[in-house]
């Protein structure tokens, strides 16, 4: 049995075979529901009643791996870990 040729991989892990491409652009030719792909908006989900906006911030090593460290321990994300510190040490929320 001869091996399918695949062109990658979706974002998903599925193998981009000629039989996907096809399936693909046959749904595209038949169209989509305009209503149905503005519903299923993607992205990440809000974290508070207002658009969030990305802070940069640079870390030295060892607050780095002091950061990598809590986020694992608690089982939560480095920008949770920052966002909850930040909280405490403004008073905010």
């Amino acid at each position: 049995m001869a091996k399918k040729k695949t062109h990658g991989r979706t974002a998903s892990g599925k193998p981009i075979t000629d039989e996907l491409v096809k399936e693909l652009a046959d749904k595209a030719e038949a169209g989509y529901d305009v209503d149905e792909t503005l519903r299923r908006r993607g992205g990440r989900p809000p974290i508070g009643a207002a658009p969030a906006s990305v802070e940069s911030v640079r870390l030295d090593p060892e607050l780095r791996q002091a950061l990598a460290q809590r986020a694992e321990r608690d089982h939560e994300t480095p920008s949770s870990v920052i966002r909850k510190a930040l909280r405490k040490y403004l008073q905010v929320g």
